[in-house]
């Protein structure tokens, strides 16, 4: 096999190569008319308990709670990381975003990553990004700009966004009108009827801006608790307001007689926020490795597969779409890269899952976010392609997106980790640069919101602990390992020599 150096060609020839590759390698995949068109939707900072159907007193939303009776609805789903940029790093690569130095928000892909858009290219989908990206960039001139990680047409903001979005088709900025959330559904339907007319499988990703700060509802979405403080009133009203853009996509696809044989896979990028968000009672909130800052809702709808709607509680997580995608596309012998994830392809055609088949591995790696404000960036977008030029900050190109100068011991272990192995969940902490470690350990059988540390216990089983510990500790290192380019094949090969 020859070694990838795909990374380094120029973005547009880097996906035409993917693309080349992996429709050769599985030709027979396109030919297959049973596949499903994929839409992936996710909210920003929407908590567990943000939803009607997990007993929200105030929330109404009707579309995600008929999404959670008629499919599967997973009631421990962990976004991979509790603040956004990783997760959406988890989603398109199958790994923990530390792997590939996403550590936290405003921090990019890199381009040597194998994303979910081009391997489902790879199965003969076309592939489109509407909404927030939060991956690098959305100027055409990116290496790390939807069109560079394998999306055909795209219609994104660099961060969160309100109503009435500067946003960039293709790299050219333009102005919408709208609440946001329809905004981005109008732009994701108006893709998916051009697939449908010219008979092509799409893969879809409506990555809403909502309901990220600040909240800023319309009268009508407010109108529904009107009874309440007016900042609870805008929060709700957002949650509302994507809610009812959900239920406008699915009735396009019904519209469209693609309902049956579209898999729409909804979700958020984090748990709740500490003011206005509901964690559902557990631990924590964004920005926490505690269950409230990482359990988020879930649901899934394939008409034509789920036909039996049940609930799901074996854990499950964003570093799992991609496998399971990967999986029901036919391309799995495709992925190049050590994956977090695992295939719940088996889950979604019915199989039992009470128990993950392995561990999960959480680390908020101490390294500061990066500020990407998508009003003011969009704005001096649309200004200077209106005048007639293309800026060039590097800080919005990032054109060092690939570097790999940074190297990382591979011990290091700082920050706030956590390792979850059947019920059991060990936590390491690491703050600044302190020596001191504090652990902490809860059986989240008996305790899901974290409450009794068992570490001193009498009768905590001391063997448990180490082999938590040390299996926190190996993936760690293996975290490491990737972050310091050791999944890629010239990278390694450099290393070698």
């Amino acid at each position: 096999m020859f070694p990838d150096f795909s990374h380094r060609l120029a973005p547009a020839l880097r996906c035409a190569l993917l693309l080349c590759m992996a429709s050769a390698a599985q030709a027979p995949a396109v030919e297959d008319e049973t596949l499903p068109n994929v839409i992936l939707v996710m909210a920003d900072d929407q908590g567990w308990g943000d939803v009607g159907f997990h007993g929200h007193p105030h929330l109404r939303t009707p579309e995600m709670d008929r999404m959670a009776r008629e499919g599967l609805r997973f009631e421990r789903f962990y976004a991979a990381a509790s603040v956004c940029s990783p997760t959406r790093a988890s989603v398109m690569t199958g790994r923990h975003p530390n792997r590939l130095g996403c550590f936290s928000w405003g921090h990019s892909l890199r381009p040597q990553e194998q994303t979910l858009a081009e391997i489902l290219r790879g199965a003969g989908y076309r592939t489109g990004h509407f909404g927030k990206w939060h991956l690098g960039s959305v100027q055409s001139g990116s290496p790390v700009s939807p069109g560079a990680s394998g999306f055909d047409e795209w219609v994104s903001a660099p961060n969160f966004y309100d109503n009435d979005p500067i946003l960039s088709r293709n790299g050219r900025a333009i102005q919408t009108r709208g609440e946001s959330s329809m905004v981005t559904v109008d732009h994701a339907i108006d893709f998916m009827k051009s697939c449908v007319v010219n008979e092509s499988r799409f893969f879809a990703v409506v990555w809403f801006g909502s309901p990220h700060l600040p909240h800023r509802a319309l009268p009508e979405d407010r109108s529904n608790y009107s009874e309440l403080p007016d900042d609870q009133q805008h929060f709700f009203g957002e949650i509302t307001a994507m809610d009812r853009a959900l239920g406008k996509l699915r009735r396009a696809l019904d519209a469209m007689d693609i309902s049956r044989n579209s898999l729409v896979w909804y979700c958020s990028d984090n748990g709740a926020l500490p003011k206005h968000g509901s964690s559902g009672g557990f631990r924590g909130h964004k920005g926490q490795v505690f269950e409230g800052g990482l359990l988020v809702p879930s649901m899934i709808v394939w008409p034509s597969v789920i036909t039996n709607p049940r609930v799901v509680h074996g854990r499950a997580n964003t570093s799992d779409i991609f496998p399971t995608l990967a999986e029901i596309a036919g391309v799995s012998d495709l992925i190049r890269n050590p994956l977090d994830g695992v295939s719940l392809a088996g889950v979604v055609n019915g199989e039992d899952f009470q128990q993950r088949p392995g561990p999960m591995g959480f680390w908020n790696f101490p390294e500061r976010g990066i500020r990407t404000p998508s009003h003011e960036w969009m704005s001096d977008l649309l200004e200077a392609q209106s005048s007639g030029y293309e800026p060039m900050d590097p800080s919005r190109i990032r054109p060092d997106a690939a570097s790999l100068t940074r190297q990382w011991p591979v011990d290091y272990a700082r920050g706030h980790s956590a390792f979850i192995s059947d019920n059991w969940k060990i936590h390491r902490i690491q703050n600044g640069s302190e020596d001191t470690v504090e652990w902490q350990l809860f059986d989240l059988s008996s305790d899901p919101g974290e409450t009794t540390n068992l570490i001193g216990s009498k009768a905590t089983d001391p063997e448990l602990i180490s082999r938590l510990s040390i299996g926190l500790a190996q993936w760690q290192s293996s975290v490491i390992r990737s972050l310091n380019g050791m999944d890629y094949s010239d990278a390694a090969e450099t290393r070698r020599n």
